[in-house]
């Protein structure tokens, strides 16, 4: 299988161990929230644009109530375990694979880190090499864009999984001077740059001030 098709399946079976109202790192939405959002964005493009546009979030979020009083929170797992409809323009050849790898994996650690302590999924998971290269493809692409507001300087290194060793040299994505260097693993990096800034399990080496002055920006898309 695929990187987004593993991703899809593990991230129903914790849909469905958490149930409908556990929360997530998405402010606002609990886990039906979640699943309402994964089948709207693949079977409706009228809900497409509040995903993408602040000023039509509410036409979203009507849609996404709808839904979620029309199928239930079972019912919306089992279709999205099955992957893209047919009419869905994520069922076309390569694009599951292309539009859903990222996606995925970073809701899939918005459920699990929001959990509590107890549940034990706070830490980064044990993701293998082919995973972490399709991470650090999309960080490396996307990155740029993702810490477009910074006020400082932000580059990134990736670290190895098997021993934490640095992986190539560090990537420069936007900015002037030193500014802040992002250490971590090539999943934690896309965590970080998507927005989970909080949760992903990155070191920030850098001057006092410019390492607050990132995390104070708003970071991602």
């Amino acid at each position: 299988m695929s990187f987004s098709q593993d991703e899809r399946l593990a991230l129903c079976d914790l849909l469905e161990e958490l149930g409908p109202d556990a929360p997530t790192l998405c402010e606002g939405w609990q886990t039906h929230d979640m699943a309402a959002h994964l089948w709207l964005r693949e079977t409706d493009p009228l809900a497409m644009p509040g995903m993408i546009a602040a000023p039509l979030e509410g036409l979203t979020e009507r849609r996404m109530d709808a839904l979620k009083r029309k199928l239930g929170y079972e019912e919306l797992i089992g279709r999205i375990r099955k992957g893209p409809p047919r009419f869905s323009l994520f069922a076309l050849p390569g694009l599951d694979e292309a539009g859903n790898a990222t996606e995925y994996f970073v809701h899939h650690e918005d459920v699990r880190r929001a959990q509590a302590p107890e549940f034990g999924m706070h830490a980064p998971r044990a993701l293998d090499e082919s995973a972490q290269e399709v991470c650090w493809k999309r960080v490396s692409s996307m990155g740029r864009l993702m810490v477009r507001r910074s006020p400082v300087a932000v580059s990134m290194q990736r670290l190895d999984a098997a021993d934490g060793g640095p992986v190539g040299n560090p990537v420069r994505l936007g900015g002037e001077g030193e500014g802040v260097v992002l250490r971590g693993l090539a999943s934690e990096l896309l965590l970080f740059c998507f927005g989970r800034t909080e949760a992903a399990a990155v070191e920030l080496r850098g001057a006092p001030e410019d390492v607050v002055a990132l995390q104070q920006a708003s970071i991602g898309l």
